[in-house]
């Protein structure tokens, strides 16, 4: 297959791949322990009092929006933002996970009827931005990488279920109807979080990163990718620490429903990656293709509201 846009890139951000191809990766095998490493990790970040604050609240339309903050692991502080609707409880809660760019607002086109929605910037990025860690994708990927238990990307996952925590906290009674969306850099922690999460009932995950890394490894790519493969160049003896932070391997142990928003070109997040997720997925799953991610296309706009639809409908059943 060739690429589908007319674009700048060195390379077919297709990898020569159609959906037929796409769907015929084979995610990797799982590490043995691999499952005792996240049960464990999940225990230790899930055992920490989030104790949620929310500041300057303000009304938007029919919603009420809050300045939020919760602490995570190792003493971290995670800012971000609360949504809830105004006048009425919340039945239904939302996770929401941002991109490698981070977030400077919260995206209510995500804030589905009676839904309260906790957006959350991931520790290093946009809120929860520190001296001490990198705010750059291409070295915030890299940070810690040398240790299987010290590569920022699990400080991250922690981030993720002390932000289910926090959710329930503001508010309870969405206890057992709350799920996760995540984009990017979101929809690949998504992927490692929820095999392990009980709390989170259904998850749609959009262009994830993270999947299959021995395969990215190979593959040509813009972006966070491509710092951890030019790291690899330069000093070798990643897998050691990517094999056990691999959203395609975590998703082998998703019981939880998931709506896919997988591209068919993608020159940040090779297609390949995202479809060995999909593929992984043993539970119940939905897929979306779009054109493209990562890039702007003609059919962008139309594609991003049947998206929304999609998942206003798989939410609306949580």
């Amino acid at each position: 297959m060739t690429a589908a846009f007319a674009h700048g890139y060195p390379f077919d951000p297709t990898c020569g791949l159609d959906l037929e191809g796409l769907l015929a990766v084979a995610p990797p095998e799982p590490p043995e322990g691999f499952a005792d490493f996240w049960h464990a990790r999940r225990a230790r970040a899930v055992a920490v009092d989030p104790a949620p604050t929310l500041t300057n609240p303000r009304r938007v339309g029919d919603l009420e929006v809050f300045d939020c903050a919760y602490r995570s692991t190792d003493g971290v502080a995670i800012g971000g933002w609360f949504v809830r609707p105004a006048g009425v409880e919340a039945t239904r809660g939302l996770v929401v996970g941002h991109g490698y760019g981070g977030r400077d607002a919260p995206d209510l086109d995500m804030v589905f009827p009676g839904t309260a929605v906790l957006f959350p910037c991931l520790r290093g990025l946009s809120r929860s931005a520190r001296p001490d860690l990198p705010s750059d994708p291409n070295r915030h990927v890299l940070h810690g990488i040398e240790d299987r238990d010290r590569w920022l990307i699990g400080g991250c996952v922690d981030d993720a279920w002390l932000a289910v925590s926090a959710l329930l906290a503001l508010a309870p009674a969405t206890a057992g109807r709350i799920g996760w969306s995540g984009v990017s850099f979101g929809g690949g922690i998504g992927a490692l979080m929820l095999p392990w999460e009980d709390r989170v009932g259904r998850a749609e995950l959009r262009l994830p990163t993270f999947g299959h890394h021995a395969l990215r490894l190979r593959l040509p790519m813009v972006g966070s990718g491509a710092a951890i493969a030019a790291y690899e160049a330069a000093h070798g003896g990643v897998m050691a620490t990517l094999r056990w932070h691999d959203a395609a391997t975590a998703a082998r142990f998703v019981r939880q429903p998931v709506l896919a928003v997988l591209a068919l070109f993608d020159p940040a997040v090779p297609p390949p990656g995202q479809f060995a997720i999909f593929t992984a997925l043993a539970a119940e799953k939905e897929l979306v293709t779009i054109d493209a991610g990562h890039f702007d296309y003609p059919a962008a706009t139309a594609q991003e509201a049947n998206r929304l639809a999609r998942a206003r409908t798989f939410f609306g059943d949580a």
